[in-house]
């Protein structure tokens, strides 16, 4: 496969910057807040993540779950989004400097294509249309439109049961010729990154959050943030050869080891 076949190849970019949207992006999960206020409840949710981490449950059964318990006409999802949600403060400036320094943004969410790039043009203004969107998709049911009460479904990106696996995306940027393969890295926060996890150069998990749980349990790299102005940093110094993402990736496991230590 030809490199300029990969949308996120177009500009030849030394390095691609894949990230998830909700509660990474964003201050708050989207499919969450839906789930929490218009259908089955914060308590279920919270279930069905646990069950997907220890596996009693697929990310793709949960999800469904959540999605199928609301009702509300998919407009008013939008615009109550609209009003709710919340942008990470560092991440429009973070995404000023891709954009300056030929770093494409690329989103790998679960949730929905309409939700995200509407959320990300009100957070983050026009200059978010260059941000390369996979997801899920959304349909109306049987007999319906999506903009009546449970008139939507959700259409899941693939027959993976994480419902979009995010590795799939990510593999053929891997799978490219070393000199023109970039160097990857991937930001996220909770059970539907799983299937990205392991597949950059550098991970960065937020910190707190169900991705992180994941981590120390599998032994897979990855550096804690807490806000993209430490992502920015990070890239930054790398983009400018200060540092290496294998000595990123050192730090991040010996200050997770430290920060653990001084709690114990």
């Amino acid at each position: 496969m030809g490199s300029y076949t990969l949308p996120a190849m177009q500009t030849n970019p030394n390095f691609i910057f894949f990230t998830d949207f909700d509660g990474t992006i964003t201050l708050s999960d989207s499919n969450d807040f839906l789930t929490d206020n218009l259908g089955h409840g914060q308590k279920l949710r919270k279930q069905g993540n646990q069950d997907v981490l220890t596996d009693k449950m697929s990310f793709r059964d949960s999800f469904q779950g959540m999605m199928d318990s609301i009702s509300t006409p998919y407009d008013q999802c939008i615009k109550i989004l609209l009003e709710n949600i919340r942008l990470d403060p560092h991440f429009k400036e973070f995404h000023d400097w891709c954009r300056q320094n030929n770093v494409p943004v690329v989103v790998l969410s679960s949730g929905m294509v309409p939700i995200i790039r509407a959320l990300l043009v009100h957070l983050v203004g026009k200059e978010a249309d260059d941000i390369q969107i996979v997801a899920n998709d959304v349909a109306p049911r049987e007999g319906k439109s999506i903009n009546e009460d449970g008139g939507w479904q959700i259409v899941f990106h693939d027959d993976s049961h994480f419902g979009h696996d995010k590795s799939i995306e990510i593999r053929q940027y891997a799978k490219l010729p070393g000199d023109v393969r970039p160097t990857m890295f991937y930001a996220g926060d909770g059970v539907s990154d799983l299937s990205a996890a392991k597949e950059t150069d550098l991970l960065f998990a937020k910190k707190g959050h169900d991705l992180v749980t994941y981590c120390v349990r599998e032994n897979v790299p990855f550096t804690e943030f807490e806000s993209w102005s430490s992502i920015l940093a990070t890239v930054k110094e790398i983009v400018a050869g200060k540092t290496t993402v294998k000595q990123v990736s050192a730090q991040g496991a010996e200050d997770f080891k430290k920060g653990n230590e001084l709690k114990n």
